[in-house]
């Protein structure tokens, strides 16, 4: 049999899921016609945006986490959204927050190795506009996407 493991785990993580629709009825004494109908409601009202599968990420060579701190340069500092839709086009990026304090984005970082992470930083992290950065390396996801590991 082909396996096309790699093929799923990208469309999976891209939002190609569905809710459990069975198990749902089952745990909330439901018709699953209901459930159906209401899901799609909270579809259509904006409540629910996607579904995503959660995965161990050191079994799909995405175990290396940072949390990267990004403080922006003068001239990039008024606008820090153009900046985070502009790295958020990366695979590498889960995730990025725009924040107060002493830092202006915070993003997650999922890769295989410190050594794929260190290009990263090579790669994108060098651009103009970005003034400094921390880096948080996670050594161990005790819960993500509010499911417990």
């Amino acid at each position: 049999m082909k396996d096309i493991r790699q093929d799923l785990i990208f469309l999976l993580q891209k939002g190609f899921c569905t809710p459990q629709i069975a198990q749902i009825a089952r745990k909330i004494k439901q018709p699953s016609t209901t459930i159906h109908y209401n899901i799609k409601k909270l579809e259509q009202e904006g409540v629910v945006k996607t579904y995503k599968a959660v995965f161990d990420s050191r079994k799909i060579e995405k175990g290396f986490c940072t949390y990267v701190l990004l403080s922006l340069s003068p001239d990039e500092y008024g606008d820090p959204e153009r900046v985070g839709k502009e790295l958020a086009r990366h695979p590498e990026v889960e995730c990025i927050d725009v924040c107060t304090g002493d830092w202006e984005l915070v993003l997650k970082i999922q890769v295989k190795d410190q050594d794929e992470y260190f290009a990263f930083v090579k790669r994108v992290l060098s651009r103009k506009g970005i003034a400094k950065t921390k880096s948080l390396v996670s050594f161990k996801q005790l819960k993500t996407e509010f499911v417990e590991l």
